[in-house]
């Protein structure tokens, strides 16, 4: 075990972030993740601050071949009764890259994908409401449903094959998870490669969104311009599908980066806040589901129920960040 992995280990046995240790050691973060990942060595005053936080010897800290058992100060227990924490190597850390980086885009267009169902039962619709096809408004609609229904069931068939794909490395969310030695620093040095992609693909979605409702508030604004209302509608689903787009396939990568360095929402507490997210979410998402289904074969008013979905996503993330909270405050 050389210097780098042992002051890995024994922060996180003393339960310290990066930060932490940088603070107590009086350099920044970025200074640690180097040590950790053997790309520069501390000097010699930070290796005897090191021995004298962690209560080790500087022989242990030094000599590659002393690997024995560190002892952790105020904490005699430590290790008793608790999980053993699953290691990543190189190997595992690429390859769960690698998958996820190879699916983003089908599972980002499958959401975008449910978002865009109903475009064709607005146009259709609204085309044969005005006369401007040679159809019935009910033939329109039957239409309209079956492409809807096809559409989200080749979505849900896709996450489900893309979903097997993923689910071995469903720990990587959940649990707890020690990197192998020099694991975290080429990740990290990736993840803060891809930032400013992040950054840029997320101002598109953005925009996106603001832009969409622009030729729905012009038709509100204008005098006998009902037959554009249903169009206008669906030209903002589109717009939604394509910043929606954006969000996911930046977000799948982002995300597997963070749960890796366990970071952001991925932190230990947030994968114990996590895992009681997804209990909450299952009936959540299958109760707005039951909703906006019963609500628009009831009312028929397909071309507002949509809205349906955006306000759920909202009120689920105060859920979650609620949620989040909670699990600090008991950390």
């Amino acid at each position: 075990m050389v210097l780098g992995e042992k002051i890995m280990t024994l922060r996180k046995k003393n339960g310290w972030s990066q930060e932490e240790l940088a603070g107590k050691l009086g350099v920044s973060r970025q200074s640690v993740s180097k040590w950790e990942s053997a790309m520069s060595i501390p000097d010699l005053d930070k290796i005897l601050l090191m021995s004298e936080i962690f209560e080790v010897s500087t022989d242990f800290l030094l000599k590659d071949e002393m690997v024995e058992e560190v002892y952790v100060p105020g904490n005699p227990e430590a290790g008793v009764g608790k999980e053993a924490i699953r290691k990543v190597s190189m190997e595992e850390a690429q390859e769960f890259m690698k998958v996820r980086i190879e699916t983003r885009g089908r599972i980002a267009f499958g959401v975008a994908a449910c978002i865009l169902s109903p475009v064709l039962l607005l146009l259709l619709c609204g085309m044969a409401e005005f006369g401007l096809i040679g159809i019935s408004e009910d033939m329109a609609a039957g239409i309209g449903i079956v492409t809807l229904l096809l559409m989200v069931a080749g979505a849900v068939a896709n996450f489900i094959i893309l979903g097997m794909r993923l689910e071995k490395y469903e720990y990587m969310q959940k649990e707890e998870i020690e990197l192998a030695y020099g694991v975290e620093g080429v990740m990290r040095e990736r993840y803060e490669a891809e930032e400013q992609s992040y950054t840029v693909r997320i101002a598109i979605g953005v925009v996106l969104c603001i832009l969409c409702a622009v030729p729905l508030l012009i038709t509100t604004i204008m005098m006998q311009a009902e037959v554009l209302v249903l169009p206008s509608i669906a030209f903002l689903l589109v717009m939604v599908a394509a910043a929606v787009y954006q969000f996911v396939s930046v977000g799948m990568v982002k995300e597997g980066y963070e749960q890796l360095l366990q970071i952001g929402d991925y932190t230990p507490e947030g994968k114990k806040a996590g895992k009681r997210i997804e209990k909450v979410a299952v009936v959540y998402w299958l109760l707005v589901t039951a909703i906006y289904v019963g609500y628009s074969l009831w009312s028929e008013k397909w071309s507002i129920s949509w809205v349906i979905w955006p306000v759920a996503g909202i009120l689920f993330g105060a859920i979650a960040g609620y949620l989040r909270l909670d699990e600090n405050k008991r950390q």
